[in-house]
């Protein structure tokens, strides 16, 4: 199983909610899907129901910490150092990536590459410093990468085509919720809400556990295309 908000869970989850109509003028017509949204939201977390956790412990939701910025540089350095040319560009993807936003403490980390195929070229480097691999049918557009191997993880990576719309999708979710306060605290509220329902030793749990946030996620990176984000 792979772990929460991997390129898996948005492939299979993913929903199609097309522009409305006049967004080329979009001011008025993001404020009205941003309202429908957040109504949304409310509606989607009274919907799932609940689950007695009484074989282990919950899924970990921590206040917003400023050393994990830090935290992606050195892991980005030494992904850096470890692939070298093959990395286009890595980003720091993810609920720790949202200055403010509750989150699991893990560090989820995007790297671009040219080719995803094939796979050894960056597998082989990534693991050498520490990530497994667990083979996916999904490898053949995001394969993920974590550590340690056994749970809890520190770091996630999720490996995509440089410039292609896995990545994009990806920052546009990011960066739409780094300048939607409202948005990134009713992400925070249904992850809150769906954390205790979940065992966080079960890889089973946690993959549902993502499934769950995957209608909001999907709801927001379509907005988010829309109004014309990544930057």
């Amino acid at each position: 199983m792979k772990a929460p908000f991997d390129c898996d869970i948005r492939l299979r989850l993913r929903r199609t909610f097309p522009p409305e109509p006049g967004t080329a003028t979009r001011s008025a017509s993001l404020a009205d899907r941003l309202d429908f949204f957040s109504t949304g939201c409310w509606a989607l977390m009274a919907s799932i129901p609940s689950y007695d956790l009484n074989m282990g412990t919950s899924l970990q939701i921590d206040p917003y910490d400023p050393t994990w910025a830090s935290g992606f540089e050195r892991e980005r350095d030494r992904i850096a150092a470890a692939l070298g040319p093959l990395a286009r560009r890595i980003d720091h993807n993810g609920s720790t990536a949202v200055p403010g936003l509750d989150a699991k403490p893990i560090i989820d980390i995007q790297v671009s590459v040219d080719s995803l195929q094939p796979l050894a070229a960056y597998a082989e480097p990534l693991i050498a410093i520490g990530y497994s691999h667990l083979p996916h049918a999904d490898d053949a557009t995001c394969p993920f990468f974590h550590r340690p191997a056994n749970w809890p993880h520190t770091h996630h990576v999720h490996v995509v085509q440089f410039g292609g719309e896995e990545e994009r999708r990806t920052l546009a979710f990011r960066d739409f919720l780094r300048e939607h306060a409202d948005v990134a605290r009713d992400y925070a509220a249904l992850k809150r809400d769906l954390a205790h329902r979940f065992e966080a030793s079960d890889a089973s749990a946690r993959e549902n556990y993502a499934r769950a946030k995957g209608d909001f996620i999907e709801r927001v990176v379509q907005i988010a295309l829309a109004a014309g984000y990544p930057h």
